[in-house]
């Protein structure tokens, strides 16, 4: 039982993101004919996955800390794991190994710095900051909060890859970056609808609390079109081939999710289907990419 309740802390039903990202990252290093090493492909994805695991951990510590956890309605998408507030004397354990999976990625980084250069430092440096940031502080601003999940996900790890495996870097991974950087955005952003009145209890300033549902949804359907978006001005412009456009087929869990959104607005979590195409979205897109480029 103990055990089970630190792996639920993980979330590992979200532990896919880290690789699909790197797997993007893995693509354009591909496209840009580089020798790829086995070594370094696989510290670089040992060490996203144990940063999320890390602000996973973290993020379930303290809204354990906060109280939260005793105030949100857990649904499969949203409002955390709910393992804590069960079986509390496993707080300390969770915060330890967060921080030692922290530690992990730190050490990874490091390594891989000393190997491809110091031109990496500074993506090592933001996605650390995120992490230790992220639940107590960034969530708090809702700017920093919208853009924090894509800006790790999407444009540090996509370009982080990139620039390890290939040694440097070029156009293409901050384009494709920005289809993870939209689309978790907005896997975050429609997932903090149900837990608005929750989240304002403990001090949180999220954007749907700070300017409502509406003009999130607004913001969640720029996101969406400026994913799929870009993908279409990437192909129009010959940086990815034309293969690619399988990536656009699934914007219509977007679609469906933004259904949800307008419709059910702070009760979408009583449909977790919306929440669950949201997810879809942001896990199939960048995948389906990653394999259009490779085999392009």
């Amino acid at each position: 039982m103990l055990l089970k309740t630190v792996f639920g802390t993980m979330r590992p039903s979200f532990l896919v993101l880290s690789p699909i990202c790197v797997f993007l990252g893995f693509s354009t290093s591909l496209a840009a004919r580089s020798h790829v090493s086995p070594i370094l492909f696989f510290l670089v994805l040992t060490g996203a996955v144990f940063a999320h695991i890390s602000v996973n951990m973290l993020n379930e510590y303290f809204d354990f800390k906060s109280g939260l956890d005793f105030k949100t309605e857990k649904t499969a998408f949203s409002g955390g794991s709910g393992a804590l507030p069960g079986n509390p004397e496993m707080a300390n354990a969770v915060l330890i190994i967060g921080l030692l999976s922290l530690m992990v990625t730190a050490i990874i980084g490091v390594y891989l710095i000393l190997e491809r250069g110091i031109q990496i430092l500074p993506v090592g440096i933001a996605g650390v900051v995120l992490i230790i940031t992220y639940t107590q502080w960034l969530n708090r601003f809702p700017f920093p909060c919208l853009i924090a999940p894509g800006l790790g996900f999407g444009i540090l790890m996509v370009l982080g890859t990139h620039m390890i495996l290939t040694g440097g870097n070029s156009h293409l991974p901050w384009l494709v970056s920005l289809v993870p950087f939209f689309l978790i955005n907005n896997l975050l952003l429609l997932n903090q609808y149900p837990d608005v009145k929750a989240d304002a209890s403990v001090g949180r300033n999220t954007f749907p609390i700070a300017y409502g549902l509406d003009k999130s949804t607004v913001v969640y359907t720029i996101f969406f079109v400026a994913a799929y978006l870009s993908i279409l001005v990437a192909i129009a412009k010959g940086y990815i081939p034309g293969q690619s456009i399988i990536a656009v087929i699934p914007a219509v869990f977007s679609l469906y999710a933004l259904s949800g959104a307008r419709k059910y607005a702070s009760r979408i979590g009583d449909y977790p289907r919306y929440l669950g195409a949201n997810v879809a979205a942001a896990v199939s897109t960048p995948l389906l990419l990653g394999v259009s480029i490779i085999n392009g």
